[in-house]
């Protein structure tokens, strides 16, 4: 039990700790730079991070397959899929970067279109980016690894420590210079060094002296197999997660943005701070499940979905309460005045969305993450369904609700779970995973 709080704790610092970072430099930053120069550097770093999403979309893939290997004490197939995942996720994050790169010049162009400095500095920022697109894909082989081990503080403490440095470093330097590239520069160095102490402590895990990447036939099939429609899901994450920004900006101008944007950013923690808390059911259900004992998943996903519940229960309502006036120091009363009539809409879609992590990580750890994909996917599209029908004529109220519909889409999950949870332990291990014999060490 100590293990598991352990890993709680190290996802919901893994998930807090870099916006809260961000909060604290921005000030510098934006006082040094001007908000100029600050749009650059944001820009910048949300590319970094959308990149990063995108090219790390197969870990899930290897949590639950080393997870599930763990499970029925097969090491040799351990160390093909990870270094399968190596080879597939280099590419991933090569092909990303070349695409960044070839589009910087013509992002840059637009960005910084009124000062020809600026926009060289932009240029090179979108560059660096683009590069660092590829590190976060190797990084993330290392981090879902450890994840697949249970070993969250290994995982995230590394990662952690270097992005906070990046900050505290780029924050620093804007006192002695006011170029963004040369911040996105310091940046890539201390996530290089990062990513090489990562993969020195994989390397030790594992008990491997190389990581090179491999193309194993069998386990490019399983990771593929899963891994297919769980890079599906982040990339549509990603996409229907910002939809509703630039459909509101669109229909109704920035000043609208302004207000719901903030609205969705405090209301987004329910969620966030649920899903990286209990991340660690994912791959602990994952060896249970694989494992040759005959216990039941039953216990361990009720007493994680009353974990989910209470949390959930208790962040929903002290926003509910105490929302309007968290808005009104935070952004002023004009802003607070505008989000009223969507905040409890937004609150509550944060909290359904919340209510189906449970359910989510207990179907990715026995093997079904096409049921994930689809249900998460249905929901996207009714969001844009309802988004086209009720913003024309409700506006910013018809874009909440749009929010509410997709939220309620995944809840949908626990329909299909429930008979998972009192299928035989040894007949369900044997549909959760393909058993891939590694070729050669």
């Amino acid at each position: 039990m100590k293990t598991h709080f352990s890993n709680a704790a190290y996802g919901m610092l893994d998930y807090g700790a870099y916006p809260l970072g961000m909060l604290v430099v921005a000030p510098v930053v934006l006082r040094n730079l001007g908000v100029a120069h600050f749009g650059v550097w944001a820009v910048a770093t949300a590319a970094v991070s959308t990149g990063g999403i995108i090219a790390s979309g197969f870990g899930d893939a290897i949590i639950q397959h080393v997870s599930s290997r763990r499970g029925a004490g097969d090491r040799n197939a351990e160390f093909c899929a990870v270094r399968s995942l190596m080879g597939v996720n280099l590419i991933m994050g090569i092909l990303l970067a070349a695409i960044g790169w070839s589009l910087s010049p013509l992002a840059a162009a637009h960005i910084a279109a009124a000062d020809a400095g600026l926009q060289q500095s932009c240029l090179w920022s979108l560059r660096i980016a683009s590069l660092l697109m590829a590190v976060r894909a190797v990084e993330s082989v290392c981090i879902s690894t450890q994840r697949a081990f249970e070993r969250y503080g290994a995982a995230i403490g590394i990662s952690m420590l270097a992005r906070l440095l990046a900050l505290a470093v780029a924050a620093g330097l804007t006192f002695v210079s006011h170029n963004v590239a040369s911040m996105m520069a310091a940046t890539g160095l201390l996530m290089a060094a990062g990513l090489w102490l990562q993969l020195i402590r994989l390397k030790q895990l594992l008990g491997i002296e190389s990581m090179m990447p491999a193309f194993d036939r069998n386990a490019m099939r399983v990771l593929l197999g899963f891994g297919a429609f769980s890079w599906l899901q982040a990339v549509s994450g990603v996409v229907f997660g910002q939809v509703d920004r630039l459909m509101l900006g669109i229909s109704l101008g920035a000043a609208a943005v302004s207000s719901y944007a903030l609205c969705a950013q405090m209301a987004q923690p329910i969620f966030g701070f649920a899903a990286s808390g209990l991340h660690f059911l994912f791959p602990y259900l994952s060896n249970r499940n694989a494992s040759s004992s005959s216990e039941s998943l039953t216990r361990p996903v009720f007493i994680g979905f009353m974990c989910n519940v209470i949390f959930v229960a208790v962040a929903t309502g002290s926003l509910l309460l105490f929302g309007g006036r968290i808005l009104h120091a935070w952004a002023g009363a004009e802003i607070a005045r505008a989000a009223a009539p969507v905040m409890a809409t937004i609150v509550w879609s944060s909290a359904l969305m919340g209510l189906n992590v449970t359910a989510t990580y207990t179907l990715l750890a026995l093997g079904r993450v096409r049921i994930v994909m689809w249900l998460n996917l249905a929901g996207g599209v009714l969001m844009l369904l309802t988004m086209l029908l009720l913003t024309p004529r409700l506006g910013i109220q018809g874009i909440a609700i749009a929010k509410l519909s997709h939220a309620l889409m995944p809840l949908f999950l626990y329909i299909p779970l429930l008979p998972l949870l009192f299928t035989k332990p040894a007949s369900r291990a044997a549909a959760s995973s393909l058993q891939p014999v590694c070729e050669e060490r």
